[in-house]
């Protein structure tokens, strides 16, 4: 069998890949050796939407987190995946903690968190407004963190028919052919079906 680009992998990161690459105009195959998509890490995962707070300024981890928590809510926004802005709070429990809030907030902002993102100072009353049962001297509300059906955001990145899947399908080996592509070994140990592609994208 032949195909453009495999993607191993069926969870969140092995969908989003997948689909990115069919929108090129590669056709795209995944291979998942679960009976259904997101059955490992991406079943696991606290869907947390991450605002790009404490990352090193300048990293990629930095830049792709922000860059791509915006993507993410248009994605969801536009596909109607449940999820939730609810923002999130980083408290002081003692005065002494206080300054390292304020280094919280700047690192937010070098990292893109400005405008309606940025981090917002709150007293401890403001803060136990938000949410009673906290007991803090002072706080940092993220305004941009929230929350995600991780499932539903799985099945919308499905839902172009843009690439096909391959369930139940474990792939075994792989070696480069030169001049010729990637040679896959798939199957259960029984049998075993080889698979050229010109690229892999490994998100198993």
């Amino acid at each position: 069998m032949r195909c453009g680009t495999v993607v191993i992998g069926a969870g969140v990161c092995g969908l989003a890949a997948a689909r990115a690459l069919a929108l090129t105009g590669r056709e795209v195959l995944v291979i998942e050796a679960e009976r259904s998509v997101g059955t490992i890490t991406s079943s696991r995962n606290s869907e947390v939407v991450h605002g790009g707070i404490y990352y090193s300024q300048d990293s990629l981890k930095a830049r792709l987190c922000v860059e791509g928590r915006r993507m993410m809510y248009d994605f969801c926004d536009s596909r109607g995946v449940p999820h939730a802005r609810c923002g999130k709070l980083i408290v002081a429990t003692s005065e002494s903690q206080l300054p390292t809030l304020d280094d919280v907030q700047r690192k937010a902002g070098r990292n893109g968190l400005t405008g309606a993102d940025r981090l917002r100072r709150l007293s401890s009353a403001e803060a136990r407004a938000l949410e009673p049962n906290v007991s803090c001297v002072g706080a940092l509300l993220s305004p941009s963190t929230g929350v995600v059906d991780s499932h539903a955001l799985m099945s919308a990145r499905m839902a172009d028919d843009a690439f096909g899947v391959s369930l139940g399908t474990a792939v075994r080996r792989g070696r480069v052919l030169p001049g010729e592509g990637i040679l896959l070994e798939c199957g259960d140990g029984q049998e075993v079906t080889e698979l050229l592609c010109g690229e892999v994208v490994n998100s198993a």
